[in-house]
C-alpha cells in the first residue's frame, strides 16, 4: 500500500513498493528508485469515464504513477491536505484533486447551481473507497463538522470538498462580504444540512463574485 506524508506543507511525498498512485498529469517533481508514468484516459476510468467528462465537462488530466522508490508531487505551490477515506465518498473540484491511491475509485457526480457558482460546470468528481486522497488548497484548508442540529453556511469561494450523507441548498439574499460593504446585487452562500464533514479553504477562488 502506497504510504502518503507531507514534506512540509506544499510537497507530496508517496512511498511505494510496487504499488500505484493516479495524480494530476503533470504534478511530479521529483523522484528517487525506479518509477514508471503513464497517461490515463477520462481521469483514470477508461473510455466509459473520457465520454462522460467530456459531457459533463469536468476535465481532469491524469497519470499513473508506479514502481518503487519515492515519488514527490506539488502543484503551483499550494497548500496540500491529506483526506483518509474509509469506504465513504469525497466530493471534489478536479482541479483540487492533486493524488489518490489507484486503489479509490473516481466519477462525476451533479452539483447543481453550486458548481455554476463558483464558476466551475454543473458536475464535479467524486473519490470512493478505503484508501488516501492528497487535496490542493489556497492555503490551509480547515474541516467543519455539520450535524442535523447545526448546519453550516460557506461561501461558494471558500469551499473545497465534503463527505457524508449532506445535502446543499442555496441561501440567497445575504454574503460575508455584504456585512463590510463590498457586497452588491443578490448575494447568496451553500447550506449544508445533515451529517457530514466540509472542507473550507481560507482564500476565496474566483466565482460569479459570490453574487447572481
Amino acid at each position: 500500500m502506497a504510504q502518503f506524508r507531507l514534506q512540509g506543507s506544499k510537497v507530496l511525498a508517496v512511498e511505494m513498493t510496487g504499488d500505484a498512485v493516479k495524480a494530476k498529469n503533470g504534478a511530479m517533481v521529483a523522484y528517487d528508485g525506479r518509477m514508471s508514468f503513464k497517461k490515463l484516459t477520462g481521469g483514470g476510468e477508461g473510455l466509459r469515464g473520457m465520454v462522460s467528462r467530456r459531457l459533463t465537462g469536468e476535465q481532469m488530466a491524469v497519470m499513473e504513477v508506479k514502481g518503487h522508490g519515492t515519488c514527490y508531487f506539488a502543484d503551483r505551490a499550494s497548500e496540500i491536505n491529506l483526506v483518509r477515506l474509509h469506504g465513504e465518498k469525497l466530493y471534489v473540484e478536479a482541479s483540487n484533486l492533486l493524488c489518490t491511491e489507484a486503489t479509490l475509485r473516481t466519477g462525476t457526480s451533479f452539483t447543481g447551481l453550486r458548481g455554476a457558482s463558483q464558476g466551475n460546470g454543473l458536475f464535479t468528481t467524486t473519490v470512493e473507497g478505503t484508501g488516501q486522497a492528497a487535496l490542493t488548497s489556497h492555503g490551509t484548508a480547515v474541516v467543519l463538522r455539520v450535524t442535523r442540529d447545526y448546519p453550516l453556511q460557506v461561501d461558494p469561494g471558500a469551499y473545497l470538498a465534503h463527505t457524508g450523507n449532506l445535502n446543499q441548498h442555496f441561501q440567497s439574499g445575504v454574503n460575508f462580504r455584504t456585512f463590510i460593504g463590498e457586497g452588491s446585487g443578490e448575494a447568496f452562500q451553500i447550506r449544508f444540512e445533515g451529517e457530514g464533514l466540509v472542507y473550507v479553504q481560507p482564500s476565496e477562488r474566483n466565482t460569479v463574485g459570490g453574487e447572481i
